[in-house]
């Protein structure tokens, strides 16, 4: 495995790897880019090709080409390891039976159910009834057999059988989400009489299934549709349906479009719109928009957009409109769905697609039309529907504009529009968003902050060094210490600007501990992105001066609770020795702020 690793590596480059998601602009040595991982206009985000790391400065978030395939296609180590491996023409060596983990079996057993549905379809003679309904709706024989589109045997035990065959137990199978256990102990499949959809992760691996009635007569008395529940793979709140072969297209055309059902999204790519993906009936989650804001900020919907009301569509989309995405709605004809508009003539749908409405204008119009805007009730309850609307968009001069558009159309002042604005308060209940969702940047203390800043600028500099006293590196924590002391050992950055940087394997960073090496890089690629125009001297003896004040404040602060005590306790000896200590303290630092 470590052999895979290390040629994986030395085949691929950072930069290609990387650049092949984002857009990355070169910047000396470096190369910069707006960050994936989380919102954010100025570009914090750097990738170093002389270490083979990347570090974003703004969410702190950094690593490898593995840790960033890993955050970026939100998969596992393993998966990563096959990603890059294929990218780099690395054959993998097979796992033994033994070593196979939980989540290997469990892709297994959904990739022999896929072709087990797959198969289902073609011969028996329920799927060929399935398949000519699915050729009656317009999908090709192309289509069905791109998206692996199935069949479900309408019998109790007919997957479980055949994955039981070979070699799977009902545990594993009921983990995958195929099978079932009643109260009275009998094991059935999940899925029967269906048309058989499989969910594909990025990697397009199968992950889970939905299943859809195709006779008259079941669509009136079972559910229209059947989806696996949450497993170890397939989590509906962090999937989109068709992304895995929609994202490239979406990053090159920079929009995404949003559709409800997987045959949509099947006849638009069908007829050549491949940009398109499918919430699965789910409304829009964050994990979701986070994913495809990897690839575009700009979003049509083809849902059924329901202006009035607390509908999990609109929540949806009120959290995309905050996360800083561009939506627009694509108006379709009452009581169509996008493979109906596909079906019936292709060329429609880019009639559509030319006539999107942004959501604000989509909102603005939809409302007024329910409303009468002349009566006082009638202005109360539009603004009541519209400003919690203009609240979420992030950018102020956007939002000025609107609260204008507002008022002129209601008639009255835009005082009066901003003041109720205030009062609407946007919870992340409102917004959808679970507690472990929102996102908070790592926070740093102060002192750790300098120390970094003057490591930087030591790496910069190495005349800094110098600067420092005895005293000055004790107050460093031991691994920035040790960090500095193996630099000190090799004071040319250009000697350091090699790929043995990122591995520690050879001087200087061979001397470190394992876990210190990426602080180590950290650090130096840190130091080269300071600003060009800086003294590095000056701003280094700035930095020491606010270092040893701290220090100083912070040991006052000590001895001033030890005077408290001494005086509580009435200990006047000690507190005599204490007071000194501190006036001597006091007249340290007001020495440090003077001097430097």
């Amino acid at each position: 495995m470590d052999n895979a690793i290390e040629e994986i590596k030395n085949r691929l480059n950072i930069v290609e790897v990387i650049g092949s998601y984002i857009k990355l602009s070169k910047t000396g040595a470096n190369f910069r880019a707006v960050c994936p991982f989380h919102s954010e206009k100025k570009p914090s985000f750097f990738v170093s090709p002389a270490r083979q790391i990347w570090h974003c400065f703004g969410c702190a978030k950094g690593g490898d080409i593995f840790g960033f395939v890993r955050e970026i296609e939100g998969v596992e180590f393993g998966d990563a390891l096959k990603i890059l491996a294929q990218k780099a023409g690395v054959e993998l060596k097979p796992i033994s039976q033994e070593l196979k983990t939980e989540r290997n079996r469990l892709y297994e057993i959904c990739e022999w159910a896929a072709r087990f549905f797959e198969k289902q379809l073609e011969e028996s003679n329920a799927g060929k009834e399935a398949k000519k309904y699915l050729l009656g709706r317009g999908m090709s024989e192309d289509s069905i057999k791109n998206w692996r589109v199935g069949y479900a045997p309408d019998v109790w035990q007919g997957l479980s059988d055949f994955l039981a065959s070979a070699g799977y137990k009902k545990e594993e199978i009921e983990k995958a989400g195929l099978g079932l256990t009643s109260e009275r102990g009998s094991f059935y499949d999940r899925f029967r009489g269906r048309i058989i959809f499989p969910v594909f992760d990025l990697n397009s691996q199968v992950v889970g299934f939905g299943g859809r009635v195709f006779k008259e007569k079941d669509k009136t008395e079972i559910a229209k549709y059947v989806n696996t529940p949450n497993t170890l793979l397939y989590d509906k709140s962090r999937v989109l349906y068709g992304l895995n072969g929609a994202k490239l297209d979406i990053r090159k055309k920079d929009a995404c479009v949003l559709v409800e059902g997987y045959t949509d999204v099947i006849m638009l790519s069908q007829a050549g719109f491949q940009n398109v993906v499918a919430t699965s009936g789910t409304a829009l989650t964050p994990f979701q928009l986070k994913i495809l804001k990897r690839y575009s900020e700009n979003i049509l919907t083809a849902f059924d957009m329901d202006v009035a009301g607390d509908s999990a569509t609109k929540r949806g989309i009120g959290l995309a409109q905050t996360m800083g995405f561009n939506i627009k709605v694509l108006l379709m004809p009452e009581n169509s769905d996008p493979a109906d508009i596909i079906a019936k003539n292709p060329s429609d749908w880019e009639k559509i697609s030319e006539n999107a409405k942004s959501i604000l204008s989509f909102y603005f119009d939809t409302t007024f039309s329910r409303q009468d805007s002349k009566s006082p009730e009638g202005k109360k309850a539009i603004s009541k529907v519209l400003l919690p609307v203009i609240k979420r968009i992030p950018n102020s001069i956007e939002r000025s504009f609107w609260v204008q558009e507002l008022a002129r159309k209601i008639g009255v002042k835009e005082e009066a529009v901003t003041e109720e604005l205030k009062k609407v308060k946007l919870s992340e209940d409102a917004l959808g968003l679970e507690p472990e969702e929102i996102v908070n940047l790592p926070s740093k203390s102060r002192k750790e902050l300098l120390e970094e800043r003057l490591t930087a600028l030591i790496l910069r500099s190495p005349e800094n060094f110098n600067l420092l006293s005895k005293d000055d590196l004790e107050l460093f924590s031991p691994q920035i210490s040790q960090v500095i002391g193996c630099f000190q050992k090799n004071k040319s950055l250009d000697k350091l600007n090699t790929r043995a940087l990122a591995t520690g394997k050879d001087e200087p960073l061979g001397s470190l501990p394992p876990e210190l090496v990426g602080l180590a890089n950290y650090l130096s690629l840190k130091s080269e992105i300071e600003e060009e125009e800086i003294d590095a001297e000056a701003e280094f003896k700035d930095c020491l001066r606010e270092f040893r004040c701290l220090e100083i404040k912070n040991k006052l602060e000590k001895i001033s609770k030890d005077i408290k005590s001494a005086e509580d306790e009435k200990k006047l000896g000690e507190l005599g020795k204490l007071i000194q200590e501190f006036n001597d303290c006091s007249k340290t630092l007001n020495d440090f702020e003077n001097i430097i």
